[in-house]
């Protein structure tokens, strides 16, 4: 795959103009028998740059241009094979198209990627039957991903979403003086409780979505859709199931019964990995602090992130990071 025109480095989207984004559309819809019709709408995303463009007689599609640097061409299309073989075993989830049998193009320097437009709703976490159902389709997403490991795409661990973030955090000079030394303090001695959670599991890491939020659900005719696997790495399963789970620890647990349930009816389970959830929890909000200081140079970083940064920010990170702790050394809590 090969292109003469690059993205200019300072800002990586700068050349992403709403010409670029129907030309782009044009060079792959247009083998299909298809071209833009001129409409796009930009939809809510901002690691990569997503689009619904309207295509003359035909359904809009979904133009996903993925973010330069973030991803490599080998470990994109690992994720996109992924989700082939998921489609394979009929599961409700979002591939991109195959056009010529290619489902990662490249157009003036940007990798992208054309999916079908799926309309839905997000579904409620609340309902039981919801979670029950949602609980089968992470298992058997979890059979397809235990059959090969990646060999591109990184494992979500200690090191990379822990340590490296806080690395970058205290040395990028972001940190507000009255700050600095209890974040330091206190990230020490929380990634040391987090090591300690992930040195009580014997489960073998598998690929798995990665960032199994409500936002990457949608439901549509009492069925449950699974998009966006662009967070997908190696990691145990319980990464895929802790995020359903909100409130304290009796809500937890009401809605942990039927998730479990019905993972349950296509795959077993390890319990021992319910003492990851607050560990993954804490690597999760100190890799996403470091991810909002990493992007503060995008121009729509402002607009999406207004509050990065400021002296209220670093307060409520900071009392976070300390209920981490605090529930990290509480001891395995009776889900």
């Amino acid at each position: 795959m090969t292109d003469t025109e690059f993205v200019p480095s300072a800002h990586p989207y700068e050349a992403l103009t709403p010409d670029v984004v129907l030309d782009a559309v044009d060079s792959q819809a247009g083998l299909a028998g298809g071209r833009s019709d001129g409409r796009q709408l930009a939809l809510n995303s901002y690691e990569n740059r997503v689009y619904r463009v309207g295509v003359e007689d035909g359904d809009a599609l979904i133009a996903k241009f993925y973010r330069p640097d973030r991803w490599s061409e080998e470990q994109l299309k690992e994720e996109q094979d992924f989700c082939f073989e998921l489609q394979a075993e009929e599961l409700p989830i979002l591939a991109p198209l195959k056009i010529n049998g290619q489902s990662l193009h490249r157009f003036k320097g940007y990798l992208f990627s054309l999916f079908p437009l799926q309309g839905g709703y997000a579904p409620e976490f609340s309902r039981p039957e919801t979670l029950k159902a949602l609980g089968r389709l992470v298992a058997r997403l979890h059979n397809v991903g235990r059959r090969q490991a990646y060999r591109y795409r990184p494992t979500l661990d200690v090191v990379s979403f822990g340590h490296n973030s806080a690395e970058f955090m205290l040395n990028a000079g972001l940190i507000p003086d009255t700050y600095q030394q209890a974040y330091e303090s206190l990230i020490h001695d929380l990634l040391a409780a987090v090591e300690q959670k992930f040195a009580l599991i014997t489960s073998t890491p598998l690929r798995v979505h990665g960032d199994c939020h409500v936002g990457n659900f949608l439901e549509r005719n009492e069925r449950y859709y699974l998009v966006d696997f662009d967070d997908s790495r190696m990691s145990y399963a319980v990464q895929d199931l802790w995020m359903f789970l909100s409130g304290d620890t009796p809500q937890q647990q009401q809605q942990l019964e039927p998730l479990l349930e019905g993972y349950h009816t296509f795959a077993d389970f390890n319990m021992a990995e319910l003492q990851l959830i607050e560990a993954y929890r804490s690597l999760r909000i100190i890799h996403y602090a470091a991810w909002l200081a990493r992007r503060q140079d995008d121009p729509a970083f402002q607009r999406y992130f207004p509050w990065f940064g400021t002296p209220q920010y670093w307060g409520e990170h900071i009392l976070e990071l300390r209920e981490q702790y605090a529930a990290l050394n509480e001891g395995p809590q009776d889900y």
